[in-house]
């Protein structure tokens, strides 16, 4: 298999050299940090003329490496290859939450790691990069224990353009693969549509589901398995945990809404769901419950369901709210109020819902994910969430219809969802 570039991330790397931060690379197991660490982003630190000897790269998740599991042999190690206080030094550790011990992690107070690393960056030739798995050592831990040193860089499975960028076949066959079966680089390398079930049925039964009840102590627990089952059923869709607790009676089983929530935390602290609240945009303000929630990877979402529910709508609309997460916007579901008169001649409220509100600094975009427009009565309903909107802002129409990208008599861009993804300047057209 070929290398796949992993531009995005390889550039935030090398914008954050020597920042005096530790850059802690986070994000869903299997998405390719260690890859862009020891990598990519080690053949470019050498190809710009950092001495082999300058780079110290050390797995902790190799078994010939345990013993640096010790915090103890850990520090000595890394002091033993910082030969002098003048050139510089780079530090890539991979798993570092491997040096954590149950006990130190339940504590959080004397964490030896932390103290490791903290000295390190007291040294101005020190440059420190650290990737870490998701059961012990999550994004919510990462700012407060580093206070205020430690600098996130997040990785994501692969965006379809990535994706595309090693796939043999054309995009509407590469669309079809990515939409069923994610984007996890290790799932383009099987060949054998069987294989790639397996590796992902796998890969969420015995990694992501086991890190979390191992780290939050849920042995035996089936609430959190069927929960998941449940938010996979529901992509895409507008719940709270309180209707999500209330599905579970047909399960047969008890939990309570705080359970779920707890639960949900979990898994989104896991990276494997993410979760979009409500935005009243004539209010400018945040409505809260209830909620969405996308999937990280689809393909991961489609395993826990062994590919029974392959609904192509909210699968489009899952792609598409990661692909805007990747191009670093912060996304909220739109609300815009509708009022009508009834027979009486009183005025009724209805909420009409914009898929996506997209925020990115000074920019703003709205946009809906519409499988497909066949006429004018379709495009009138897809559209009329828009028209209540009084701003100027960009408003975009992402369509799975086979269609050059083209404005309509409103003024707003109608694209086909390939295009979308295959162009990250699209929204400027």
């Amino acid at each position: 298999m070929q290398e796949i570039k992993r531009d995005l991330y390889l550039n935030k790397l090398i914008k954050k050299q020597g920042n005096g931060m530790v850059k802690i690379i986070t994000g869903i197991r299997r998405c390719g940090k260690s890859y862009l660490l020891f990598e990519l982003f080690r053949k470019y630190l050498l190809n710009n003329g950092v001495a082999v000897d300058h780079v110290i790269a050390l797995s902790l998740g190799d078994d010939e490496n345990e013993k640096y599991r010790d915090p103890s042999n850990l520090s000595e190690y890394l002091k033993s290859k910082i030969t002098n206080d003048e050139d510089k030094f780079y530090i890539l550790l991979d798993e570092a939450q491997l040096a954590i011990t149950k006990e130190e992690y339940e504590n959080k107070d004397r964490i030896k790691l932390y103290g490791i690393l903290n000295s390190l960056l007291k040294h101005r030739n020190v440059d420190i990069y650290i990737t870490s798995s998701n059961s012990k050592f999550l994004s919510s831990d990462i700012l407060t224990e580093f206070r205020g040193r430690g600098d996130e860089i997040k990785v994501h499975p692969l965006s379809f353009l990535e994706f595309m960028s090693v796939y043999p076949n054309d995009s509407y066959t590469g669309y079809r693969d990515y939409s069923l079966y994610g984007g996890l680089p290790y799932v383009i390398a099987l060949e054998n549509t069987e294989d790639k079930i397996t590796y992902l049925n796998n890969l969420f039964k015995n990694t992501y589901l086991r890190d979390i009840i191992e780290r939050h102590n849920l042995k035996g627990d089936a609430v959190m398995d069927t929960l998941v089952d449940i938010l996979s059923s529901n992509t895409a869709t507008l719940t709270n945990p309180t209707k999500l607790a209330n599905s579970f009676v047909s399960h047969a089983i008890k939990t309570n809404a705080n359970t779920i929530s707890a639960y949900i935390d979990y898994l989104i602290d896991a990276f494997i769901i993410s979760k979009t609240q409500r935005y009243d945009i004539k209010g400018k303000k945040y409505i809260g419950s209830p909620f969405k929630y996308y999937f990280e990877d689809i393909g991961l979402r489609n395993a826990k369901l062994n590919f029974r529910q392959i609904e192509p709508t909210h699968a489009m609309e899952n792609i598409l709210y990661n692909e805007l997460i990747i191009r670093g916007f912060n996304v909220d579901i739109g609300v815009v109020e509708k009022y009508t008169k009834n027979s009486k001649g009183q005025n009724t409220k209805a909420i009409l819902e914009v898929d996506f509100v997209c925020n990115k600094g000074s920019q703003r975009y709205y946009i809906q994910s519409a499988y497909s427009i066949p006429d004018i009565n379709k495009m009138s309903q897809e559209q009329e969430s828009f028209n209540r909107i009084n701003d100027s802002f960009k408003k975009v129409i992402v369509v799975q219809d086979n269609v050059a990208p083209w404005h309509n008599d409103k003024g707003y861009l109608i694209i086909n969802i390939l295009d979308f993804l295959l162009n990250p300047n699209c929204l400027e057209l």
